[in-house]
């Protein structure tokens, strides 16, 4: 799977805003960064990340809030230092899910 840089960015640039205590799914960030329908392109980017990358990663759950991270107990603990609960690798969306409007993240 090839991805254009500019793609690329623009995950990278909606998961960046992920705020401390919030989640989002990879559908809702693929919708966000225009290019909706693209889940599993965003799942594929996540799996590539940079070693070291600063990256919220952990931020990012699927669309029913469970965590297929491979790395999931790393993944819980990090969102549980953040406050967010973490029922048997499981969020409530309900209670965490990031709300934010597209335009909000508009660059121009």
């Amino acid at each position: 799977m090839s991805a254009s840089n500019e793609n690329k960015k623009a995950v990278w640039s909606v998961i960046a805003r992920i705020p401390s205590g919030r989640v989002a799914t990879y559908g809702q960030i693929a919708t966000l960064a225009d290019i909706p329908g693209q889940a599993r392109f965003v799942g594929y980017l996540l799996a590539r990340l940079p070693q070291g990358s600063t990256l919220p990663w952990h931020r990012v759950v699927n669309s029913s809030g469970k965590i297929t991270n491979p790395n999931a107990a790393a993944q819980a603990v990090r969102l549980q230092a953040e406050s967010v609960s973490c029922d048997a690798n499981r969020v409530s969306l309900k209670q965490y899910r990031w709300q934010i409007p597209a335009e909000s993240l508009s660059t121009t």
